[in-house]
């Protein structure tokens, strides 16, 4: 499994392998192994909407369960997923952009339209349709390492649930 298909199961799917919004966070754990909690958690024992992460996967968690999920990306560098999502792989190449998604979500069959409210400025999104899995590409900043400096990279795919 490559990190393209993790994107595209997502974007389809709303899934991460087994990973849901509505699961617990236990369930979640005890997939993932633990997870490192925000401070925010840490502090305040039980606070909702903030994150617990897996080196680039981040599950968003309200009562206990979860209600968000993001895959981070850094164009230009080398992140990591927990085993669970991309196996056979500690690291890969965090470099994905705009043309090469959308190409493999057209090829897929998913569905997915421009995300107005997200796109402005030096950032563009899309919505996948009907899983709502948002994908946020944006300009390389001046330190990130990337052959094509005019070209939108993938910098986060969400999906959040209330």
């Amino acid at each position: 499994m490559t990190l393209m298909d993790v994107l595209v199961s997502f974007a389809r799917t709303g899934r991460v392998g087994p990973l849901h919004c509505g699961m617990s966070l236990a369930e979640a754990e005890d997939l993932l192994g633990p997870g490192r909690p925000h401070p925010a958690h840490i502090l305040c024992p039980g606070i909702d909407g903030y994150p617990y992460s897996w080196d680039g996967l981040q599950l968003m968690v309200t009562q206990s369960a979860v209600s968000g999920i993001w895959i981070n990306l850094w164009p230009g560098s080398t992140a990591r997923l927990p085993p669970l999502v991309l196996s056979e792989s500690e690291s890969f190449e965090a470099t994905v952009l705009r043309e090469d998604l959308t190409a493999a979500l057209d090829d897929a069959g998913c569905r997915h339209v421009v995300n107005s409210r997200l796109t402005f400025g030096r950032q563009s999104s899309l919505v996948t349709q009907p899983a709502d899995v948002c994908a946020v590409f944006s300009l390389p900043g001046r330190d990130n390492r990337v052959p094509h400096r005019d070209r939108h990279y993938l910098d986060v795919m969400h999906l959040r649930r209330a």
